[in-house]
């Protein structure tokens, strides 16, 4: 679970009620939904609720019908890394939701308990089936979850990171707020592949910006603070996802790093390509790894070979690590004051496999043959030549 913005030990206490009860509550279309409620978290601070959390289970059709329809807020965009794909359909899911802020007062006469509250909702349910306590839009859900023979998956939303009772009750920073978020954004392009959209921030931003109005007594430095804290989506990592989407390449971004793994097959070999963005230095690098490791004894004749290929290469290098035999093509690119373009992307990545492609041969006469450099050089770059002189000998 992501680390959350937290409320202050101040004054405060939480009480945790377990049942089994159904409770029925509305969607914006005036639908009722019959939810089985098993457990409800109440924390009040100074003797005032502060937060109202609501757990119940629901099967895989009535959780379909929520997600479609966005109810308790469960929008895609403010969703954190999501597995429900793997949800079984015949187990039940989880969702624990909290009570929006702005209608805490709403339980203010009946929090002598959580249990008080659970029978306030009930009461209401029979007497005041309209009250805004018992509709979907005045909650938000927090987390999803399914309970497996593996263990349990699910996700968490941005809502369980912001917490937004620890906002209304002004018990964190504004620093605590933009540094939660940002975590979540993060995380949330990891799980993503980097895909947020300008429609998806635009949408998170108008999201958060309602609830932050919603808070009388929010500061709105800390919805800018917010705003401001989002990954843009023309960051130099974005767009090498879009490049390599765009042109249907497999591959996986490594955890925690700005960077891309995957394998190209040529006509000589397939090997590991490494792609990596550096943000700060606005630099873009591409790699690819020669599938052969150079024996220790053969290291100084591949650096003799690799060095006669450098000479004259325009766009790239070769390069060898003397310790443990990795030789690699490199290409990079600096857009300092400038864009990373689809097109510069193409240029270094096709320069970059096609050297590698080229230079394949050469490299394995070398190490498993035991072709000397200038040979294994010259039958590629000068392959009539080579040719000729074969026939003549």
């Amino acid at each position: 679970m992501n680390p959350a913005v937290g409320i202050q030990a101040m004054n405060t206490r939480t009480e945790d009620y377990q049942f089994n009860h159904e409770l029925t509550l509305w969607e914006p279309a005036q639908t009722c939904l019959a939810l089985l409620a098993t457990g409800l978290s109440l924390a009040w601070q100074d003797d005032q609720p502060i937060e109202c959390r609501l757990t119940f289970q629901i099967d895989s059709k009535l959780y379909e019908q929520i997600y479609t329809k966005t109810l308790f807020n469960l929008k895609p965009e403010i969703r954190g890394s999501c597995s429900d794909d793997n949800f079984q359909p015949d187990r039940p899911i989880q969702i624990t939701a909290t009570l929006k802020p702005d209608r805490l007062p709403d339980l203010a006469d009946h929090a002598s308990s959580a249990e008080a509250i659970v029978n306030y909702l009930l009461q209401l349910i029979q007497e005041k089936p309209d009250h805004p306590l018992l509709y979907t839009e005045n909650w938000l859900a927090l987390s999803v979850q399914q309970q497996q023979d593996s263990g349990e998956i699910g996700y968490t939303t941005l809502w369980a990171t912001l917490n937004p009772a620890a906002i209304a009750a002004g018990t964190v920073s504004e620093a605590d707020i933009a540094q939660a978020i940002t975590q979540f954004f993060s995380d949330w392009t990891e799980a993503n592949l980097g895909t947020l959209t300008e429609n998806a921030t635009a949408q998170i931003i108008d999201e958060v910006g309602n609830f932050f109005n919603d808070l009388a007594d929010a500061s709105i430095d800390a919805f800018a603070d917010f705003s401001q804290s989002i990954p843009s989506s023309n960051t130099l990592l974005s767009q090498i996802i879009n490049f390599f989407t765009e042109d249907d390449w497999s591959f996986t971004k490594l955890q925690g790093e700005p960077a891309l793994r995957m394998v190209f097959q040529g006509e000589n070999g397939a090997w590991t390509c490494y792609a990596k963005a550096r943000e700060e230095q606005k630099q873009f690098l591409f790699y690819s790894l020669c599938p052969i490791e150079t024996p220790e004894e053969k290291r100084s004749a591949i650096a003799h070979f690799l060095t006669r290929a450098n000479y004259g290469m325009t766009i790239g290098n070769f390069e060898l690590d003397f310790t443990d035999g990795e030789i690699r093509y490199k290409t990079s690119i600096d857009v300092e004051g400038d864009r990373l373009t689809p097109a510069l992307i193409k240029n270094l990545v096709y320069t970059n496999v096609s050297m590698m492609d080229e230079y394949l041969p050469g490299i394995k006469a070398v190490i498993e043959q035991g072709v000397s450099p200038e040979e294994a050089i010259w039958a590629i770059e000068q392959p009539d030549v080579a040719v000729l002189v074969e026939e003549n000998v």
